[in-house]
C-alpha cells in the first residue's frame, strides 16, 4: 500500500510497505528492519517475530524510543513474555501490530515529534 503525507523533510517516513519490502523515503529496505526519526538499520539478525531474543533488542534501546511499534508481518504477533519484560524494565512502551499498521503509526508519531521506533518483520 502507498500512502504520502505532507512531511517534515528531515524525519525518516515510511513511503510505502508490501510483503517482503518498505520504502523508507526513497531507500528501498527488503530485510527486516528498525526505523526511527533518523536511523535505519538494515542488518538486523531476528528473520520471524518469534525468534526475538534479548540480544536483538540492543539496537533498538540504543535509539532510546519512548514507544517501539513492533511490526509482525501480515497478521498481529506478541513477542515472548521475557521480550515484554525488557522493555517495562526500561520504561519503554511496546505495541505490537501486522506491517502495516506499524508504517502508519510510525509515520504519525514520528510526525507529532515523539521519540518512536519500529521495528519491522517484513514478511
Amino acid at each position: 500500500m502507498k500512502f504520502t503525507l505532507d512531511a517534515d523533510q528531515g524525519v525518516n517516513l515510511i513511503r510505502s510497505y508490501a510483503r517482503g519490502e518498505v520504502r523508507i523515503g526513497e531507500r528501498v529496505v527488503q530485510s527486516n528492519c528498525i526505523v526511527s526519526a533518523d536511523a535505519v538499520i538494515t542488518d538486523w539478525s531476528p528473520l520471524r517475530p518469534a525468534d526475538l531474543e534479548i540480544e536483538h533488542l540492543e539496537p533498538i534501546f540504543r535509539l532510546e524510543p519512548q514507544v517501539v511499534l513492533l511490526g509482525t508481518g501480515a497478521t498481529q504477533l506478541f513477542p515472548a513474555r521475557h521480550v515484554r519484560a525488557a522493555f517495562i524494565e526500561r520504561g519503554i512502551g511496546l505495541e505490537a501490530m501486522d506491517l502495516g499498521a506499524a508504517c502508519r503509526t510510525f509515520n504519525i508519531l514520528v510526525q507529532e515529534g515523539r521519540r518512536v521506533a519500529a521495528a519491522l518483520f517484513l514478511e
